[in-house]
């Protein structure tokens, strides 16, 4: 039972109001054919990182080296020794390997620079008042919140009687972009800790951590599950308390390169960011082999910014993946990649192959549940790998929420004001930056160690689904390795909000 694979972390985007047919549609690729038409110079050029030794920059050597090599720097993250370079020199990263001081080298894509694209994913239907005629509210609660099944799935709104969360806390969403004027994220947005990366170097125009008209509503929706406020309009956050703030990674083509993610890590790093999500993996390879040099390099640098980020005192979360893998398993069949060129079946050991930022050391891997609080009929599972499950949606055909929620999916806010359904382990991954910025809530001088032992030691024990039949039809669609309080489907359990701030 595989899904298919848009590059962000394989969401389906459901505008409120629609038939379930339609709700079951994944948000379309955009080709990287279709990509703008670049500047001459930079026709056949492409983006790569060159990795040095951590702290002092890149020495005179190296800088000739890569001027030498037809390289031109676009920024250099001297912290933690990530040169991101432009050149269109085709043997550029082999040369750079040969270079005395270089650790390692490679491109970070197929498509020439910019990849780029003006072509429109999609907007769902922004909720109106017709939407909203059967949806009662209780006392306390927001407009929307009946609809939100995942909120009590991991007591969220018990939670909230407790704690909202502090406003000292800041979550940021390294995604496709966060529309901060959105009335449910507005209140609670911290723009000094947004910033667009896309180019691998910060742009801090107001608003350039935005999504631009066309592009995914994956970003926002994310941030809107984390900390949509509670002020009476909406839908209501996990953290409703907290900040969020929007690093934006992505082109408008979907692309998540790893100049743009090694950026965004840092950009945290450097602007008090307590927790990130990250619901994506980094393009063009869903999994990164590090015996091809290429992909080594990019391994190294988006584990330097991981590592960074967690060093000054971010908790990193991330998305499991949603094609149904075992990422525990001795081999797996990768038709994806790269997916900005021509993609073909591969075989590769997911031991020695890394989706990135998931299978970081360090790194919070989220598997997402349905309605009924079992593994969702995409989610990647595995044991040893996946360290924590949340709400992530499935498909009504697989798991109907009781009423009043209406859909099996997730809601969240959406650019322009309005709110819609999504599903993937995208959307869990937000469910549980939202209980790790609740536990640092409450224990502000809590290390990210601490944060995640307590994250692990407070989640719901949850035994493996076995057999796990998702859709009834007499064959086992996924094994479940592991005890109760610790397996393939939902790591250490399902993440408990309300334990978050009272214990």
């Amino acid at each position: 039972m595989t899904a298919p694979h848009p590059r962000f972390r394989r969401a389906m985007a459901v505008p409120v109001g629609m038939a379930m047919a339609t709700a079951l549609a994944f948000l379309p690729n955009v080709s990287a054919s279709a990509a703008e038409e670049s500047p001459a110079a930079e026709a056949t050029a492409l983006s790569y990182v060159v990795n040095v030794s951590p702290g002092h920059g890149p020495s005179k050597h190296v800088k000739k080296a890569i001027a030498d090599a037809g390289g031109t720097i676009v920024t250099s993250y001297d912290q933690i020794g990530v040169i991101v370079v432009h050149s269109a020199n085709p043997d550029f990263a082999k040369i750079l390997r040969t270079v005395r001081g270089v650790e390692s080298a490679g491109n970070t894509r197929n498509a020439p620079l910019p990849a780029q694209s003006t072509t429109d994913v999609g907007t769902p239907k922004v909720l109106d008042a017709e939407d909203l005629a059967d949806v009662q509210a209780a006392e306390g609660q927001d407009p929307l919140e009946p609809l939100q099944w995942d909120l009590p799935a991991i007591k969220a709104d018990k939670a909230h009687e407790k704690s909202l969360g502090s406003s000292k806390v800041t979550v940021a969403v390294i995604d496709t972009g966060v529309d901060d004027t959105h009335p449910d994220i507005a209140p609670n947005f911290d723009r000094a800790a947004s910033v667009n990366c896309v180019t691998g170097k910060p742009d801090t125009t107001d608003g350039a951590w935005r999504p631009t008209t066309g592009e995914s509503p994956h970003g926002t929706h994310v941030a809107g599950e984390i900390a949509a406020a509670k002020n009476g309009v909406g839908m209501t956050g996990v953290a409703p308390g907290v900040k969020v703030s929007g690093i934006k990674v992505s082109t408008t083509a979907g692309y998540f390169y790893t100049e743009a993610v090694v950026c965004g890590f840092v950009w945290a790093a450097e602007h008090g960011v307590d927790v990130t999500n990250n619901s994506y993996y980094t393009d063009p390879w869903y999994f990164n082999c590090k015996n091809d040099p290429d992909q080594k390099a990019l391994v190294d640098a988006v584990s330097r910014a991981s590592r960074y980020a967690e060093k000054k005192g971010a908790v990193n979360v991330a998305a499991a993946g949603n094609e149904n893998y075992d990422l525990a398993a001795d081999e797996i069949t990768d038709p994806v990649s790269p997916n900005d060129a021509t993609p073909s079946d591969r075989v590769i050991d997911p031991s020695k192959c890394y989706d990135i930022p998931t299978q970081l050391p360090g790194v919070v891997t989220v598997a997402a549940t349905g309605a009924k609080g079992i593994k969702s009929s995409f989610s990647n599972h595995g044991l040893g790998v996946i360290d924590i499950a949340a709400p992530g949606g499935d498909s009504t055909r697989f798991q109907t929420p009781a009423p009043p929620a209406t859909s099996g999916l997730i809601l969240g806010t959406l650019p322009g004001g309005g709110w819609g359904y999504m599903a993937g382990t995208s959307m869990a991954s937000p469910h549980v930056a939202g209980v790790a910025a609740l536990i640092k809530s409450t224990h502000p001088k809590a290390s990210p160690a601490l944060v995640k032992a307590l994250l692990y030691a407070e989640a719901d024990a949850t035994p493996c689904t076995d057999p796990y039949d998702i859709d009834g039809d007499g064959k086992v669609d996924a094994v479940c390795e592991g005890p109760k309080n610790y397996n393939g489907f939902y790591g250490w359990g399902t993440a408990d909000a309300l334990d978050a701030v009272t214990k």
